[in-house]
Protein backbone atom coordinates (compact mmCIF):
# COMPACT_ATOMS: atom_id res chain seq x y z
CA UNK A 1 0.00 0.00 0.00
CA UNK A 2 2.52 2.32 0.45
CA UNK A 3 3.62 2.07 -3.14
CA UNK A 4 0.21 3.08 -4.32
CA UNK A 5 0.56 6.27 -6.76
CA UNK A 6 -2.18 9.03 -6.73
CA UNK A 7 -2.72 12.74 -6.98
CA UNK A 8 -0.45 12.74 -9.61
CA UNK A 9 -0.60 14.29 -13.16
CA UNK A 10 -1.05 11.84 -15.72
CA UNK A 11 1.52 12.21 -18.61
CA UNK A 12 0.62 14.65 -21.10
CA UNK A 13 0.41 12.61 -24.33
CA UNK A 14 -1.95 12.05 -26.92
CA UNK A 15 -2.97 15.40 -27.76
CA UNK A 16 -2.58 18.17 -30.55
CA UNK A 17 0.16 20.56 -29.70
CA UNK A 18 -1.32 23.24 -32.62
CA UNK A 19 -4.63 23.26 -30.93
CA UNK A 20 -3.56 26.80 -30.59
CA UNK A 21 -6.78 29.43 -30.35
CA UNK A 22 -4.30 32.33 -30.46
CA UNK A 23 -1.60 30.34 -33.14
CA UNK A 24 -4.67 29.63 -35.33
CA UNK A 25 -6.21 32.99 -35.33
CA UNK A 26 -2.97 34.13 -36.65
CA UNK A 27 -2.57 31.71 -39.25
CA UNK A 28 -5.76 33.01 -40.77
CA UNK A 29 -4.90 36.57 -40.32
CA UNK A 30 -1.67 36.24 -42.03
CA UNK A 31 -2.71 34.46 -45.20
CA UNK A 32 -1.99 30.87 -44.20
CA UNK A 33 -5.19 29.17 -43.29
CA UNK A 34 -4.26 26.60 -46.14
CA UNK A 35 -1.68 25.13 -44.05
CA UNK A 36 -4.16 24.55 -40.92
CA UNK A 37 -4.95 20.33 -41.84
CA UNK A 38 -0.18 20.71 -42.29
CA UNK A 39 -0.50 21.91 -38.86
CA UNK A 40 -2.96 19.95 -36.99
CA UNK A 41 -1.16 16.88 -38.43
CA UNK A 42 2.28 17.99 -36.87
CA UNK A 43 0.50 18.97 -33.63
CA UNK A 44 -0.81 15.48 -33.70
CA UNK A 45 2.52 14.02 -34.21
CA UNK A 46 4.28 16.76 -31.28
CA UNK A 47 2.04 15.71 -29.12
CA UNK A 48 2.73 11.95 -29.25
CA UNK A 49 4.57 9.79 -26.70
CA UNK A 50 6.86 9.02 -29.53
CA UNK A 51 7.96 12.55 -30.15
CA UNK A 52 8.29 13.41 -26.36
CA UNK A 53 10.37 10.30 -26.20
CA UNK A 54 12.43 11.76 -29.53
CA UNK A 55 12.90 14.91 -27.36
CA UNK A 56 14.06 13.45 -24.27
CA UNK A 57 16.52 10.62 -25.93
CA UNK A 58 18.42 13.35 -28.49
CA UNK A 59 18.93 15.49 -24.71
CA UNK A 60 20.23 12.80 -22.83
CA UNK A 61 22.35 11.26 -25.42
CA UNK A 62 23.91 14.65 -26.48
CA UNK A 63 26.38 14.89 -29.93
CA UNK A 64 29.78 13.09 -29.27
CA UNK A 65 32.74 15.13 -31.38
CA UNK A 66 35.02 12.08 -33.62
CA UNK A 67 38.37 14.32 -34.43
CA UNK A 68 39.83 11.28 -36.01
CA UNK A 69 38.99 7.87 -37.53
CA UNK A 70 40.52 4.77 -35.75
CA UNK A 71 43.74 4.81 -38.38
CA UNK A 72 44.29 8.58 -37.01
CA UNK A 73 42.89 10.02 -39.79
CA UNK A 74 41.32 13.43 -39.55
CA UNK A 75 37.39 13.23 -39.72
CA UNK A 76 35.72 16.26 -37.64
CA UNK A 77 32.77 14.37 -37.77
CA UNK A 78 29.97 14.73 -34.94
CA UNK A 79 27.76 11.51 -34.01
CA UNK A 80 24.03 12.03 -32.85
CA UNK A 81 21.84 9.16 -31.28
CA UNK A 82 19.00 8.18 -33.21
CA UNK A 83 16.12 10.68 -31.52
CA UNK A 84 18.05 13.71 -33.56
CA UNK A 85 17.76 12.18 -36.61
CA UNK A 86 14.25 11.37 -35.98
CA UNK A 87 13.38 14.89 -35.24
CA UNK A 88 15.35 16.77 -37.94
CA UNK A 89 13.43 13.98 -40.74
CA UNK A 90 10.51 15.57 -39.19
CA UNK A 91 11.29 18.99 -39.36
CA UNK A 92 12.69 19.08 -42.20
CA UNK A 93 10.15 16.55 -44.36
CA UNK A 94 7.22 19.41 -42.87
CA UNK A 95 9.05 22.22 -44.61
CA UNK A 96 10.39 24.14 -41.39
CA UNK A 97 13.52 24.80 -42.94
CA UNK A 98 14.04 27.07 -46.02
CA UNK A 99 11.13 25.65 -48.39
CA UNK A 100 9.19 28.80 -47.77
CA UNK A 101 11.48 30.22 -49.95
CA UNK A 102 10.58 28.16 -52.95
CA UNK A 103 7.04 29.16 -52.39
CA UNK A 104 5.13 32.24 -53.88
CA UNK A 105 2.42 31.33 -51.79
CA UNK A 106 1.19 34.06 -50.12
CA UNK A 107 1.54 32.92 -45.83
CA UNK A 108 4.44 30.77 -46.89
CA UNK A 109 6.83 32.27 -44.08
CA UNK A 110 3.93 32.14 -41.69
CA UNK A 111 2.85 28.87 -42.17
CA UNK A 112 6.58 27.88 -41.52
CA UNK A 113 6.59 29.65 -38.52
CA UNK A 114 3.74 28.29 -37.37
CA UNK A 115 5.17 24.55 -37.67
CA UNK A 116 8.59 25.90 -36.28
CA UNK A 117 6.20 26.99 -32.83
CA UNK A 118 4.70 23.46 -32.72
CA UNK A 119 7.56 21.81 -33.22
CA UNK A 120 9.94 23.37 -31.06
CA UNK A 121 7.68 22.41 -28.46
CA UNK A 122 8.82 18.99 -28.30
CA UNK A 123 12.48 19.63 -28.14
CA UNK A 124 14.07 23.02 -29.33
CA UNK A 125 17.32 21.66 -30.06
CA UNK A 126 17.12 20.77 -33.22
CA UNK A 127 15.25 24.08 -34.36
CA UNK A 128 19.35 25.72 -34.58
CA UNK A 129 20.46 24.27 -37.83
CA UNK A 130 16.91 24.43 -39.28
CA UNK A 131 16.71 27.89 -38.19
CA UNK A 132 19.75 28.73 -39.89
CA UNK A 133 18.95 26.77 -42.89
CA UNK A 134 15.78 28.86 -43.34
CA UNK A 135 17.94 32.37 -42.92
CA UNK A 136 20.81 31.19 -45.01
CA UNK A 137 18.86 31.82 -48.56
CA UNK A 138 18.16 35.34 -47.41
CA UNK A 139 21.80 36.37 -46.86
CA UNK A 140 22.76 34.13 -50.48
CA UNK A 141 20.40 35.89 -52.24
CA UNK A 142 23.16 38.76 -52.48
CA UNK A 143 24.90 36.25 -55.16
CA UNK A 144 22.34 35.18 -57.51
CA UNK A 145 24.99 32.43 -58.97
CA UNK A 146 25.25 30.75 -55.22
CA UNK A 147 21.46 31.21 -54.83
CA UNK A 148 21.09 29.41 -57.99
CA UNK A 149 22.88 26.42 -57.35
CA UNK A 150 22.17 26.10 -53.67
CA UNK A 151 18.62 27.69 -53.07
CA UNK A 152 17.21 23.84 -54.32
CA UNK A 153 19.46 22.00 -52.17
CA UNK A 154 19.09 24.00 -49.19
CA UNK A 155 15.11 24.24 -49.85
CA UNK A 156 14.33 19.97 -50.49
CA UNK A 157 12.33 18.21 -48.08
CA UNK A 158 14.81 15.45 -47.63
CA UNK A 159 16.48 14.79 -44.45
CA UNK A 160 20.21 13.65 -46.04
CA UNK A 161 22.55 13.34 -43.08
CA UNK A 162 26.66 12.68 -43.45
CA UNK A 163 29.04 14.46 -45.12
CA UNK A 164 29.60 14.05 -48.76
CA UNK A 165 29.81 16.76 -51.69
CA UNK A 166 26.58 18.64 -51.08
CA UNK A 167 25.25 19.64 -53.87
CA UNK A 168 25.25 15.73 -54.57
CA UNK A 169 23.13 15.23 -51.66
CA UNK A 170 19.14 14.83 -51.75
CA UNK A 171 19.04 17.73 -49.35
CA UNK A 172 21.23 20.01 -47.28
CA UNK A 173 21.32 22.23 -44.09
CA UNK A 174 23.55 25.37 -43.31
CA UNK A 175 25.17 26.70 -40.29
CA UNK A 176 27.14 29.70 -39.45
CA UNK A 177 30.18 31.37 -37.86
CA UNK A 178 30.67 34.57 -36.55
CA UNK A 179 31.76 35.12 -33.44
CA UNK A 180 35.35 34.76 -32.25
CA UNK A 181 37.11 35.18 -29.39
CA UNK A 182 38.05 38.93 -29.31
CA UNK A 183 34.53 39.87 -30.83
CA UNK A 184 31.42 38.21 -29.61
CA UNK A 185 28.85 40.53 -30.40
CA UNK A 186 31.29 42.92 -32.28
CA UNK A 187 31.56 41.23 -35.53
CA UNK A 188 34.04 43.53 -36.83
CA UNK A 189 36.54 42.81 -34.69
CA UNK A 190 36.72 39.54 -37.08
CA UNK A 191 39.93 38.39 -37.38
CA UNK A 192 40.05 35.41 -39.87
CA UNK A 193 41.50 36.29 -43.15
CA UNK A 194 40.13 35.48 -46.45
CA UNK A 195 42.94 35.28 -49.48
CA UNK A 196 41.48 35.50 -52.70
CA UNK A 197 42.64 32.20 -55.13
CA UNK A 198 43.49 32.74 -59.20
CA UNK A 199 39.83 30.34 -59.42
CA UNK A 200 37.79 32.75 -57.69
CA UNK A 201 37.76 30.92 -54.57
CA UNK A 202 39.50 32.09 -51.19
CA UNK A 203 41.54 30.59 -48.79
CA UNK A 204 39.96 31.36 -45.16
CA UNK A 205 42.34 31.18 -42.02
CA UNK A 206 41.45 31.95 -38.35
CA UNK A 207 39.89 30.30 -35.39
CA UNK A 208 35.72 31.06 -34.23
CA UNK A 209 34.81 30.79 -31.04
CA UNK A 210 31.14 29.41 -31.90
CA UNK A 211 30.28 28.08 -34.59
CA UNK A 212 26.31 26.83 -35.08
CA UNK A 213 25.78 23.43 -36.07
CA UNK A 214 29.23 22.22 -37.12
CA UNK A 215 27.56 19.30 -38.85
CA UNK A 216 25.91 20.95 -41.28
CA UNK A 217 26.69 21.08 -45.11
CA UNK A 218 27.73 24.58 -45.70
CA UNK A 219 28.58 27.47 -43.69
CA UNK A 220 28.12 31.51 -44.33
CA UNK A 221 31.31 32.45 -42.71
CA UNK A 222 32.58 36.13 -41.69
CA UNK A 223 36.31 36.77 -42.96
CA UNK A 224 38.71 39.99 -43.50
CA UNK A 225 39.22 40.12 -47.50
CA UNK A 226 41.42 42.41 -49.13
CA UNK A 227 38.35 44.80 -49.21
CA UNK A 228 37.09 44.48 -45.89
CA UNK A 229 34.92 42.29 -43.85
CA UNK A 230 33.43 40.02 -46.10
CA UNK A 231 30.87 37.54 -46.17
CA UNK A 232 31.63 33.68 -47.30
CA UNK A 233 30.00 30.34 -48.32
CA UNK A 234 32.03 27.54 -46.82
CA UNK A 235 31.38 24.09 -47.69
CA UNK A 236 32.68 21.25 -45.37
CA UNK A 237 33.45 18.70 -48.00
CA UNK A 238 34.47 20.47 -51.28
CA UNK A 239 33.05 19.09 -55.06
CA UNK A 240 35.84 16.59 -55.26
CA UNK A 241 35.02 14.80 -52.38
CA UNK A 242 38.23 16.07 -50.23
CA UNK A 243 37.16 17.47 -46.71
CA UNK A 244 37.49 21.46 -46.24
CA UNK A 245 40.38 22.27 -44.05
CA UNK A 246 37.42 23.45 -41.41
CA UNK A 247 38.81 21.62 -38.26
CA UNK A 248 36.71 21.05 -35.40
CA UNK A 249 38.40 21.86 -32.02
CA UNK A 250 35.43 20.98 -29.30
CA UNK A 251 32.21 21.11 -28.73
CA UNK A 252 30.71 23.48 -26.09
CA UNK A 253 29.37 22.24 -23.32
CA UNK A 254 26.08 24.31 -23.19
CA UNK A 255 23.93 25.26 -20.20
CA UNK A 256 21.37 24.29 -22.53
CA UNK A 257 20.46 22.93 -25.85
CA UNK A 258 22.65 20.07 -25.43
CA UNK A 259 20.76 18.02 -28.17
CA UNK A 260 22.54 20.17 -30.71
CA UNK A 261 26.26 20.71 -31.68
CA UNK A 262 28.01 23.92 -31.49
CA UNK A 263 31.81 23.88 -31.94
CA UNK A 264 35.00 25.86 -31.43
CA UNK A 265 36.76 25.96 -34.92
CA UNK A 266 39.56 26.54 -36.83
CA UNK A 267 40.16 26.89 -40.78
CA UNK A 268 43.07 26.33 -42.20
CA UNK A 269 43.42 27.35 -45.81
CA UNK A 270 39.74 26.62 -45.81
CA UNK A 271 37.87 27.06 -49.39
CA UNK A 272 35.00 29.61 -49.58
CA UNK A 273 33.71 31.96 -52.14
CA UNK A 274 32.11 35.06 -51.63
CA UNK A 275 28.40 35.71 -51.20
CA UNK A 276 27.75 39.89 -51.90
CA UNK A 277 30.92 42.24 -52.61
CA UNK A 278 33.86 42.30 -50.58
CA UNK A 279 33.51 44.82 -47.45
CA UNK A 280 29.81 44.54 -47.70
CA UNK A 281 29.75 41.15 -45.44
CA UNK A 282 28.26 42.61 -42.09
CA UNK A 283 25.21 44.04 -44.34
CA UNK A 284 25.24 40.55 -46.20
CA UNK A 285 24.88 38.18 -43.18
CA UNK A 286 22.58 40.58 -41.54
CA UNK A 287 20.03 39.59 -43.57
CA UNK A 288 20.40 36.21 -42.56
CA UNK A 289 20.26 37.29 -38.77
CA UNK A 290 17.31 38.68 -39.03
CA UNK A 291 15.39 36.22 -40.46
CA UNK A 292 17.28 33.96 -37.05
CA UNK A 293 16.24 36.84 -35.19
CA UNK A 294 12.33 36.08 -36.34
CA UNK A 295 12.78 32.44 -35.25
CA UNK A 296 14.00 33.66 -31.45
CA UNK A 297 10.54 34.83 -31.28
CA UNK A 298 9.03 32.11 -32.19
CA UNK A 299 11.51 29.60 -30.56
CA UNK A 300 10.94 31.85 -27.10
CA UNK A 301 7.39 32.14 -28.18
CA UNK A 302 7.16 28.27 -28.21
CA UNK A 303 9.07 27.67 -25.15
CA UNK A 304 5.64 29.52 -23.10
CA UNK A 305 3.10 28.16 -24.65
CA UNK A 306 4.78 24.68 -23.89
CA UNK A 307 5.46 25.75 -20.08
CA UNK A 308 1.98 27.27 -19.68
CA UNK A 309 0.12 24.12 -21.21
CA UNK A 310 2.36 22.14 -18.64
CA UNK A 311 1.52 24.24 -15.42
CA UNK A 312 -2.40 24.17 -16.56
CA UNK A 313 -2.20 20.35 -17.00
CA UNK A 314 -0.47 19.75 -13.66
CA UNK A 315 -3.44 22.60 -11.98
CA UNK A 316 -5.97 20.50 -13.33
CA UNK A 317 -5.31 17.06 -11.79
CA UNK A 318 -3.33 17.57 -9.24
CA UNK A 319 -5.38 18.72 -5.46
CA UNK A 320 -4.27 20.39 -2.25
CA UNK A 321 -5.77 21.13 0.47
CA UNK A 322 -9.34 19.86 -0.53
CA UNK A 323 -9.59 21.41 -4.02
CA UNK A 324 -7.68 20.99 -7.39
CA UNK A 325 -5.04 23.68 -7.70
CA UNK A 326 -6.31 24.71 -10.49
CA UNK A 327 -10.04 25.53 -8.49
CA UNK A 328 -7.60 27.97 -6.47
CA UNK A 329 -7.85 31.92 -6.39
CA UNK A 330 -4.39 32.56 -6.56
CA UNK A 331 -2.95 29.63 -8.56
CA UNK A 332 -5.81 30.68 -11.20
CA UNK A 333 -4.10 34.16 -11.35
CA UNK A 334 -0.63 32.46 -11.90
CA UNK A 335 -1.97 30.45 -14.86
CA UNK A 336 -4.02 33.27 -15.81
CA UNK A 337 -0.98 35.36 -16.35
CA UNK A 338 1.11 32.82 -17.86
CA UNK A 339 -1.75 32.40 -20.13
CA UNK A 340 -1.67 35.98 -21.16
CA UNK A 341 1.87 36.61 -21.30
CA UNK A 342 2.17 33.69 -23.83
CA UNK A 343 -0.72 34.71 -26.15
CA UNK A 344 0.83 38.13 -26.49
CA UNK A 345 4.06 36.42 -27.35
CA UNK A 346 2.65 33.98 -30.01
CA UNK A 347 -0.03 37.01 -31.70
CA UNK A 348 3.18 39.42 -31.92
CA UNK A 349 5.19 36.31 -33.63
CA UNK A 350 2.41 35.77 -35.79
CA UNK A 351 2.42 39.17 -37.15
CA UNK A 352 6.03 39.42 -37.46
CA UNK A 353 5.55 36.01 -39.58
CA UNK A 354 3.30 38.06 -41.54
CA UNK A 355 5.47 41.16 -42.11
CA UNK A 356 8.30 38.71 -43.30
CA UNK A 357 6.09 37.20 -46.10
CA UNK A 358 4.85 40.77 -47.30
CA UNK A 359 8.59 42.31 -46.95
CA UNK A 360 9.59 39.33 -49.21
CA UNK A 361 7.19 39.98 -51.21
CA UNK A 362 7.78 44.01 -51.50
CA UNK A 363 5.83 45.64 -49.37
CA UNK A 364 7.73 48.57 -47.95
CA UNK A 365 5.40 49.34 -45.49
CA UNK A 366 5.83 45.86 -44.08
CA UNK A 367 9.32 46.35 -44.67
CA UNK A 368 9.76 49.18 -42.22
CA UNK A 369 7.80 47.93 -39.92
CA UNK A 370 9.39 44.89 -39.67
CA UNK A 371 12.48 46.51 -38.89
CA UNK A 372 11.68 48.21 -35.80
CA UNK A 373 9.79 45.84 -34.68
CA UNK A 374 11.21 42.34 -35.15
CA UNK A 375 14.07 44.13 -32.53
CA UNK A 376 11.93 44.74 -30.37
CA UNK A 377 10.39 41.96 -30.65
CA UNK A 378 13.81 39.85 -30.21
CA UNK A 379 14.50 41.79 -27.14
CA UNK A 380 11.07 41.68 -25.30
CA UNK A 381 9.47 37.79 -25.91
CA UNK A 382 13.17 36.54 -25.67
CA UNK A 383 13.56 38.51 -22.30
CA UNK A 384 10.08 37.54 -20.63
CA UNK A 385 11.20 33.87 -21.76
CA UNK A 386 12.98 32.92 -18.60
CA UNK A 387 11.05 34.48 -16.53
CA UNK A 388 8.20 32.71 -17.74
CA UNK A 389 9.61 29.35 -17.89
CA UNK A 390 10.86 29.63 -13.96
CA UNK A 391 7.36 30.42 -13.00
CA UNK A 392 5.79 27.58 -15.31
CA UNK A 393 8.12 25.22 -13.57
CA UNK A 394 7.12 26.42 -9.80
CA UNK A 395 3.41 25.53 -10.39
CA UNK A 396 4.55 21.87 -10.56
CA UNK A 397 6.57 22.21 -7.51
CA UNK A 398 9.21 19.59 -6.56
CA UNK A 399 7.74 17.78 -9.54
CA UNK A 400 8.73 20.44 -11.76
CA UNK A 401 12.53 20.32 -10.66
CA UNK A 402 12.86 17.00 -11.32
CA UNK A 403 14.26 16.44 -14.82
CA UNK A 404 11.70 13.68 -16.15
CA UNK A 405 9.10 16.66 -15.94
CA UNK A 406 10.87 18.27 -18.84
CA UNK A 407 10.76 21.73 -16.88
CA UNK A 408 13.96 21.84 -16.08
CA UNK A 409 15.13 21.08 -19.98
CA UNK A 410 12.41 24.12 -20.71
CA UNK A 411 14.03 25.93 -18.31
CA UNK A 412 17.71 25.72 -19.13
CA UNK A 413 16.89 26.67 -22.95
CA UNK A 414 15.16 29.80 -22.05
CA UNK A 415 17.64 31.97 -21.76
CA UNK A 416 19.61 31.18 -25.25
CA UNK A 417 17.15 33.31 -27.86
CA UNK A 418 17.87 36.26 -25.69
CA UNK A 419 22.01 35.97 -26.40
CA UNK A 420 21.70 33.99 -29.78
CA UNK A 421 21.86 37.23 -32.61
CA UNK A 422 22.56 39.62 -30.51
CA UNK A 423 22.37 39.89 -26.80
CA UNK A 424 19.68 41.99 -25.13
CA UNK A 425 21.43 45.33 -25.31
CA UNK A 426 22.67 44.70 -28.72
CA UNK A 427 18.93 44.20 -29.62
CA UNK A 428 17.97 47.37 -27.78
CA UNK A 429 20.76 49.72 -29.15
CA UNK A 430 19.82 47.83 -32.70
CA UNK A 431 16.12 49.39 -32.02
CA UNK A 432 18.03 52.97 -32.02
CA UNK A 433 19.79 52.91 -34.93
CA UNK A 434 17.03 51.56 -36.60
CA UNK A 435 14.95 54.62 -35.45
CA UNK A 436 18.00 57.22 -35.98
CA UNK A 437 18.82 55.93 -39.50
CA UNK A 438 15.47 54.99 -41.08
CA UNK A 439 12.57 57.83 -40.06
CA UNK A 440 9.96 55.27 -41.91
CA UNK A 441 10.48 52.22 -39.90
CA UNK A 442 9.31 54.86 -36.67
CA UNK A 443 6.22 55.88 -38.70
CA UNK A 444 5.06 52.37 -39.54
CA UNK A 445 5.67 51.36 -36.05
CA UNK A 446 3.18 54.20 -35.32
CA UNK A 447 0.54 53.62 -38.04
CA UNK A 448 0.44 50.19 -36.74
CA UNK A 449 -0.36 51.60 -33.21
CA UNK A 450 -2.58 53.67 -34.47
CA UNK A 451 -4.89 50.97 -35.92
CA UNK A 452 -6.10 50.53 -32.19
CA UNK A 453 -6.22 54.19 -31.32
CA UNK A 454 -9.25 54.68 -29.13
CA UNK A 455 -10.04 51.40 -28.12
CA UNK A 456 -8.31 51.22 -24.52
CA UNK A 457 -7.68 54.37 -22.65
CA UNK A 458 -4.46 52.34 -21.08
CA UNK A 459 -2.99 51.96 -24.72
CA UNK A 460 -3.44 55.53 -26.02
CA UNK A 461 -2.05 56.69 -22.72
CA UNK A 462 0.85 54.41 -22.98
CA UNK A 463 1.62 55.28 -26.51
CA UNK A 464 1.20 59.09 -25.96
CA UNK A 465 4.19 58.45 -23.13
CA UNK A 466 6.17 56.55 -25.82
CA UNK A 467 6.48 58.98 -28.32
CA UNK A 468 7.52 61.83 -25.89
CA UNK A 469 9.87 59.24 -24.42
CA UNK A 470 11.21 59.10 -28.35
CA UNK A 471 11.30 62.50 -28.54
CA UNK A 472 13.92 62.97 -25.97
CA UNK A 473 16.95 62.36 -26.75
CA UNK A 474 18.52 62.73 -23.39
CA UNK A 475 21.02 59.37 -22.35
CA UNK A 476 18.76 58.17 -24.94
CA UNK A 477 21.36 54.98 -25.25
CA UNK A 478 21.59 54.23 -21.61
CA UNK A 479 17.53 54.02 -22.43
CA UNK A 480 17.59 51.91 -25.08
CA UNK A 481 16.26 48.88 -23.09
CA UNK A 482 13.41 50.71 -21.50
CA UNK A 483 12.62 52.27 -25.27
CA UNK A 484 12.70 48.09 -26.51
CA UNK A 485 10.72 46.81 -23.56
CA UNK A 486 8.32 49.71 -23.99
CA UNK A 487 7.53 49.46 -27.45
CA UNK A 488 7.11 45.67 -27.48
CA UNK A 489 4.51 46.31 -24.92
CA UNK A 490 2.60 49.24 -26.88
CA UNK A 491 2.97 46.87 -29.82
CA UNK A 492 1.52 43.97 -27.98
CA UNK A 493 -1.28 45.77 -26.42
CA UNK A 494 -2.48 47.08 -29.67
CA UNK A 495 -2.80 43.72 -31.35
CA UNK A 496 -4.77 41.86 -28.51
CA UNK A 497 -6.83 45.34 -28.26
CA UNK A 498 -7.52 44.99 -32.13
CA UNK A 499 -7.58 40.87 -32.27
CA UNK A 500 -7.92 39.23 -29.52
CA UNK A 501 -10.84 38.29 -27.16
CA UNK A 502 -11.76 41.69 -24.99
CA UNK A 503 -10.97 39.28 -21.94
CA UNK A 504 -7.23 38.79 -22.81
CA UNK A 505 -6.71 42.88 -24.10
CA UNK A 506 -8.20 44.30 -21.12
CA UNK A 507 -6.03 42.42 -18.98
CA UNK A 508 -2.95 43.07 -20.74
CA UNK A 509 -3.52 46.47 -20.97
CA UNK A 510 -4.45 46.66 -17.31
CA UNK A 511 -1.29 44.67 -16.14
CA UNK A 512 1.17 45.57 -18.50
CA UNK A 513 0.62 49.22 -19.46
CA UNK A 514 -1.55 50.83 -16.39
CA UNK A 515 0.56 49.28 -13.84
CA UNK A 516 -2.35 47.03 -11.88
CA UNK A 517 -0.49 43.89 -11.60
CA UNK A 518 2.95 43.71 -9.74
CA UNK A 519 6.17 42.67 -10.89
CA UNK A 520 6.04 38.81 -10.50
CA UNK A 521 3.56 36.50 -12.48
CA UNK A 522 0.34 35.86 -10.58
CA UNK A 523 -0.55 39.36 -9.69
CA UNK A 524 -3.16 40.42 -11.68
CA UNK A 525 -5.98 42.42 -10.40
CA UNK A 526 -9.37 39.65 -9.74
CA UNK A 527 -11.71 42.23 -11.07
CA UNK A 528 -10.60 40.50 -14.29
CA UNK A 529 -11.76 37.57 -16.27
CA UNK A 530 -9.40 35.30 -15.51
CA UNK A 531 -11.58 32.70 -16.18
CA UNK A 532 -10.85 33.35 -19.56
CA UNK A 533 -7.46 33.73 -19.91
CA UNK A 534 -7.00 30.03 -18.20
CA UNK A 535 -9.29 28.15 -20.85
CA UNK A 536 -7.61 29.41 -24.02
CA UNK A 537 -4.20 27.64 -22.53
CA UNK A 538 -6.23 24.51 -21.99
CA UNK A 539 -5.65 21.70 -24.69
Amino acid sequence: MTHDVFNQAPPLTGHDVSADDALLAGMARENAGWATGELHRLGRLAGSAQALEWGRLANEHPPVLRTHDRYGRRIDEVEFHPAWHELMTVAVENGLHATPWASARPGAHVARAAKFYVWSQVEAGHGCPISMTYASVAALRHSSVLAAEWEPALASRSYDFGLRPPLGKRGVLAGMGMTEKQGGSDVRATTTRAEPLSDGSYALTGHKWFNSAPMCDVFLVLAQAPGGLSCFLLPRVLPDGTRNAMRLMRLKDKLGNRSNASAEVEYHGAVAWLVGEEGRGLRTILEMVNMTRLDCVIGSAAGMRYGVTQAVHHATHRSAFGRKLIDQPLMRNVLADLALESEAATTLMTRLAGATDRTIAGDRAESALRRTALAVGKYWVCKRGPVHAAEALECLGGNGYVEESQMPRLFRESPLNGIWEGSGSVAALDVLRALGREPEALEAFFAEVSLAAGADRNLDDAADRLRKSLGDLTDVEARARRIAEDMALVLQASLLVRLAPPAVADAFCASRLAGEAGRAFGTLPPRLDLDALVERAVI
